[in-house]
């Protein structure tokens, strides 16, 4: 009887994660497309596409990870009208996906007091991040794009030094409270994020601009990608915490 019950999941095991794979990616696509922020100094936009990549990694692994963030965002460039970087986003997403996925599933182990202490440098460093990336990118002059509506705002910089603030405090309090390992999983996701924001530069620097003609500094969009990053990190971590809790 065990026999045939482990037979049955063995066939029913691969379903549920096609399943898993195919929800990830349609979600990361909706999230690249419905949320962006275009900011007029460098040409670039912001989306919230990468919180569903960590997200769908880190409660699912690095296959579903890779294959949602890749055909995701790949699908989200070709809808939104830049099929010209999807080479780039289908390798570099799939990659970043990956990685977040399989670091998340291999904690270390360590006592409590190390994993707090880890969350806690993390986390002053991902609010650092923001509050700086955001100051000196997404301060002043902004279009805010949710859906189809476009809304032209005024962001200071201390909003961002405030919210940078917030969530550096909001996550150590979570490492403190309730789930200490939350430092390993900040970790993976900045290793991630480290290999999307370099994978761009170099397809920007000797692939897209030189093929292309575009006159345009490659160097000027990492500050927009590592801000993707954070971003996606700060709602990924707790939305993975609240799933895992209720489900």
């Amino acid at each position: 009887m065990s026999e045939e019950r482990d037979k049955m999941t063995r066939r029913i095991f691969p379903v549920i994660k096609l399943v898993f794979a195919a929800i990830s990616t349609a979600l990361v696509c909706i999230a690249t497309m419905f949320f962006s922020i275009y900011v007029p100094a460098t040409k670039g936009f912001f989306n919230i596409g990468e919180s569903m990549v960590y997200l769908s990694a880190i409660l699912f692994g690095p296959i579903v990870g890779a294959f949602a963030g890749g055909v995701g965002s790949t699908l989200a460039d070709i809808l939104l009208g830049y099929p010209h970087y999807a080479p780039a986003t289908l390798v570099v997403k799939a990659l970043e996906g990956f990685i977040v996925g399989y670091l998340s599933k291999r904690n270390p182990k360590l006592s409590r007091v190390k994993w707090r202490a880890l969350t806690s440098i993390l986390s002053v460093v991902a609010g650092a991040l923001l509050a700086v990336i955001g100051s000196a990118y997404y301060s002043g002059e902004v279009e805010l794009t949710v859906g189809q509506i476009v809304v032209p705002l005024y962001i200071p910089e201390l909003f961002w030094t405030a919210l940078g603030s917030i969530i550096a405090i909001s996550i150590i309090l979570a490492g403190l409270i309730t789930e200490p390992e939350a430092g390993w999983t900040i970790l993976s996701i900045v290793a991630g994020g480290s290999i999307m924001v370099l994978g761009y530069f170099i397809y920007q620097m000797y692939f897209l601009f030189p093929l292309f003609g575009i006159e345009a500094i490659a160097i000027a969009e990492v500050p927009v990608n590592i801000g993707q990053m954070t971003i996606g990190l700060i709602i990924a971590v707790p939305a993975a915490r609240i799933i895992r809790k209720y489900s």
